[in-house]
């Protein structure tokens, strides 16, 4: 791949951290960033909540030094209400690039006429991303899908409206939205969208290892990649992919040592942030993901989904001999 340039900002190892709910906090994004991840899209967040000052959609858009360049994504029903919030960022100063969220498939999301609604609403996108481009001089990103379902796949249609309203890139998940997560990618269909726009395409889905990579960028001929589920629990998935694009040489995994440091790593960077009461819950779905597929998986999940503080970590990975 090429160096890919959003506004100021040139990546020459464009393997972009994906926002998703509940996982791309700080705390993640800083080890993220920590790995070699040279751009993390923060969770999403609601322009509606930065409208009224919603006290935990503002705790949201907080950042830190060691997170930037920082990408914050939003999701709007309305132009004037994605202005609105689109403006707000940009003075408020913490993030470096805006993203909007034309993806989401949550039904929560969907039901208000947001996130992948919007692909059935080719009119209304174009209203929305106007005004963002027009409220903002931060580089903008549009995050989609293919469609909302197969009998209605547009994303090249929504790429060619997000180009002529003056985004910057546009990430292509390469499913539909009646599929959330299950099934094959369709790399096919965002090769059809890098072909439809001159503007750099980001294609997301199902990467995890080199060999994805491989095919995923043989098939696309996308600028950039970003990673979703594939970096749950798994950082390491950045050095990885940017070491084999660099050399064609496959790094080797992490040992359960490495895993259970980085692990306790974050669990205390969500405790700095979040407190331990909040930190230490939130800690249990990653930590169930940083252990993923070690022996003994299954029982270190039913264990870390019982632990309360931040010695019973320790005393589960001791217990498992990774410390």
């Amino acid at each position: 791949m090429n160096p890919l340039k959003l506004g100021s900002f040139i990546f020459p190892d464009p393997v972009f951290l994906a926002p998703m709910a509940g996982v791309t906090d700080t705390a993640y994004r800083i080890i993220a960033r920590s790995m070699g991840c040279p751009l993390a899209f923060a969770e999403m967040v609601s322009s509606q909540g930065i409208h009224y000052r919603n006290e935990h959609t503002l705790r949201m858009l907080r950042s830190e030094p060691a997170e930037r360049p920082l990408a914050m994504q939003i999701f709007a029903k309305s132009p004037a209400m994605a202005a609105e919030a689109a403006a707000y960022i940009e003075e408020l100063g913490t993030a470096d690039i805006l993203d909007f969220n034309m993806g989401c498939p949550a039904p929560k999301v969907v039901k208000n006429s947001e996130g992948s609604a919007l692909m059935r609403e080719p009119k209304k996108a174009a209203e929305i991303l106007t005004a963002i481009r027009r409220a903002t001089k931060l580089p903008f990103t549009v995050k989609m899908r293919l469609g909302w379902d197969d009998a209605s796949r547009n994303a090249s249609e929504m790429a060619r409206i997000a180009e002529a309203a003056g985004v910057d890139a546009v990430a292509v998940h390469g499913r539909t939205r009646e599929q959330f997560y299950s099934g094959n990618v369709d790399y096919a269909a965002i090769a059809e969208v890098k072909r439809a726009v001159r503007i750099p395409v980001i294609v997301s889905g199902d990467i995890r290892r080199p060999a994805d990579l491989k095919r995923a960028l043989e098939i696309t001929g996308a600028d950039g990649v970003m990673i979703g589920r594939g970096a749950q629990g798994n950082p390491w998935v950045f050095p990885q992919l940017i070491h084999w694009l660099r050399t064609g040489e496959e790094l080797p995994l992490p040992t359960p040592a490495q895993r259970a440091a980085v692990l306790l790593r974050h669990l205390d960077l969500l405790i700095s942030h979040k407190g331990d009461y909040i930190g230490i819950r939130e800690m249990r779905k990653h930590a169930a993901w940083y252990t993923r597929g070690l022996p003994g998986s299954a029982e270190l999940r039913e264990r870390f989904n019982r632990a309360g503080t931040r010695d019973e970590f320790v005393q589960i990975l001791q217990d498992a001999g990774y410390m």
